[in-house]
């Protein structure tokens, strides 16, 4: 298997992991505070990536790669679980799936802007295009919010994307899983403060969103980044950025699943459609350049 294809894999089982998140987080939310939510579920990620990096060879980071791990931690550790359980708490997940279809164009921006990739301009068309699919779903539905909650969800997706691009760029020396286990072991003082001041009373907290709260950390904040990252390595961050653009739509239909919602054909189609999107956006990644062929002596310039 070649290494494009090995990452489309790890990205697609990443962004299965996180479609869960929106879900989880909202029932995290019914029982517990925004800000201990947050908190909690970096604790307790930091206990697993403590554990794995304890077990795990070197190599350790540079002092200038704990600057850019510095931003990840502040992006996807704190940012975007903070940002998204306010906004969750004032908007259903529906109106944000508007919004987290955009993380693809913000991923490939941030990683345009750091130099790691240069997709053609068709590949803008694809993204896009995809975009406004998951945009024309979302807005097809109910979707009654506030301006502050929209406004938090723009600022999770803002996160997001510079996270992950930050993170697949420190990925191709570290290794995904490296990355995203420094991250959260550099907020885990920052995140235990929290966890503990805004400790709850668990009698009053429903098994429901203890159950949330352990999906997020366990899952969404840790698992999910290590295929996630090891994807963006492998498979390059402009054509697996794009696999973001079905979280949405597996994270309504892991909704129907547990709450019983209804899965239409809508949904159905505008899946299909931004699978299709997602092909031609993996087309139109740009690719490594090969070496130009030296000229032999003697030939004419």
């Amino acid at each position: 298997m070649d290494g494009r294809r090995a990452g489309l894999i790890d990205g697609l089982i990443g962004v299965t992991m996180f479609s869960g998140s929106l879900v989880a987080t909202r029932f995290a939310v019914i029982g517990l505070d925004p800000l201990f939510s947050t908190h909690a579920r970096a604790t307790g990620a930091a206990v697993l990536a403590g554990i794995a990096l304890a077990v795990a060879p070197k190599p350790m980071p540079r002092p200038r790669e704990f600057v850019a791990l510095a931003i990840v931690a502040a992006t996807v550790v704190v940012g975007f679980p903070l940002f998204s359980a306010l906004a969750l708490r004032e908007i259903g997940a529906g109106r944000a799936t508007l919004f987290i279809g955009l993380l693809p164009l913000f991923t490939a921006a941030f990683a345009i802007a750091r130099g790691a990739t240069a997709p053609r301009p068709t590949f803008w068309l694809f993204a896009l295009a995809g975009s406004a699919v998951v945009a024309t779903y979302a807005l097809s539905g109910s979707l009654s919010g506030t301006l502050s909650g929209d406004g938090f969800i723009m600022a999770a997706v803002v996160s997001a994307g510079l996270g992950y691009a930050e993170g697949a760029r420190l990925s191709t020396r570290l290794g995904g899983w490296r990355v995203i286990s420094w991250a959260v072991i550099l907020a885990l003082p920052w995140a235990l403060f929290g966890t503990l001041r805004a400790w709850p009373d668990w009698s009053l907290v429903p098994t429901s969103s203890i159950g949330g709260l352990a999906y997020t950390a366990a899952i969404s904040q840790w698992l999910g980044f290590v295929f996630w990252y090891r994807g963006l390595e492998r498979g390059g961050v402009a054509a697996v950025s794009q696999l973001q653009l079905l979280q949405p739509f597996l994270g309504l239909i892991l909704a129907g699943i547990l709450l019983g919602e209804t899965i239409d054909l809508g949904l159905i189609a505008a899946t299909v459609a931004v699978v299709g999107c997602i092909v031609g956006a993996r087309m139109a990644a740009a690719r490594p350049k090969p070496a130009p062929t030296p000229a032999l002596r003697g030939s004419a310039p």
